[in-house]
């Protein structure tokens, strides 16, 4: 009897505290819950998973931990915006490419600033053409057939003044048809037929001696793909040819004086003074340089050396090109034909 009041009133005494404990055990989670997720039910808002969600978050962002109410969709894309960010900085090959060839093309030279128009181009070649035709077909031996003189009588040392006469003729009349189809453009810009010792062009001309030897080597080439056609008739040798093999002196100083300085003036003024910059109105320089160094090569009128002319009129356009200048064009192209020309004497 006297126990059974103490386990009643024991069982009364303990029944609030539990009832205290577990209001201590609610009241934290209602304060750590925010409002958004208030009507949340207990059942789904389990502990295992909101720790998960958690690890995910530090886990993509160096274990920094974000907010609770951040959607897990937008951490799930941030780290794939991370991801893909470095891909976008890579160059493609073909942009590296195409930087490399426009600091060469850079490297050649820009285009000049031409007034007159295609019209006038075709119009001072054809008269180019037609003055060295007549001039060395018809007009030279003409006077000279007045004067009572034959060039195949003549000396080894007249035909060389022969030669010299009709290089000098010929060279005059293209400068008399330039100055006279471009005089209603006049004045021209500083970059057109410029001839001056100023300027870093010696590197340029030193490096194209270099390609003298190739020269050759292409010579050798264009004959074997076309080889001189077979005649009955003996083998005839050139004046400059026949001179060389008599070591008369007079005639080899002045086929060393057309060869070596009147032929380089005036088509060094014609190809690459007037033709490659008049071209750039049209194309590209190196576009330019490659037709002007076809014409060149066309103008000798010797299929057996195309090959070889290309190639000396790319490097002569490639270093007027450059300079601006006519004088290391006219420089290099001289000691082409003197290296020619002393191939000849051996």
């Amino acid at each position: 009897m006297l126990t059974s009041p103490c386990s009643s009133s024991s069982v009364l005494f303990h029944r609030p505290a539990l009832s205290i404990s577990r209001s201590k055990f609610r009241l934290p989670r209602r304060v750590l819950v925010s409002p958004a997720l208030t009507h949340v039910s207990p059942l789904t808002a389990s502990p295992s998973k909101s720790t998960k969600h958690k690890w995910k978050i530090q886990c993509f962002r160096n274990e920094v931990s974000a907010p609770e109410n951040q959607e897990p969709d937008e951490v799930v894309k941030k780290p794939d915006q991370d991801i893909q960010q470095p891909c976008t900085d890579q160059k493609p090959w073909n942009t590296t490419l195409q930087k490399a060839a426009d600091a060469v093309l850079k490297g050649i030279g820009t285009r000049w600033k031409v007034p007159w128009t295609a019209e006038t181009i075709v119009q001072v070649m054809l008269l180019w053409v037609a003055a060295f035709w007549f001039i060395g077909s018809w007009m030279i031996p003409f006077m000279a057939h007045i004067s009572g003189f034959h060039k195949d009588s003549l000396t080894f040392r007249g035909q060389a003044l022969f030669s010299l006469i009709t290089d000098v003729t010929e060279g005059l009349a293209g400068i008399a048809i330039l100055h006279r189809c471009l005089s209603m453009f006049r004045p021209l810009a500083s970059d057109w037929f410029r001839f001056t010792l100023k300027g870093n062009w010696q590197l340029d001309v030193i490096v194209g001696c270099f390609m003298f030897p190739f020269v050759n080597r292409l010579s050798q080439l264009n004959l074997n793909l076309l080889p001189l056609p077979p005649t009955s008739s003996p083998v005839s040798f050139s004046s400059v040819e026949q001179s060389i093999m008599a070591r008369d002196p007079v005639a080899m100083a002045l086929y060393a004086v057309v060869v070596s300085v009147c032929a380089p003036v005036w088509e060094e003024i014609v190809f690459r003074g007037f033709l490659l910059p008049s071209l750039t109105r049209y194309m590209p320089v190196w576009c330019a340089i490659l037709v002007s160094s076809v014409a060149f090569a066309l103008a000798h009128f010797n299929v057996q050396r195309m090959l070889p002319l290309v190639f000396l009129g790319v490097v002569l356009g490639l270093i007027f090109a450059r300079s601006r200048n006519l004088l290391p064009s006219m420089l290099l192209h001289s000691l082409w034909n003197g290296f020619v020309f002393m191939e000849l004497m051996r």
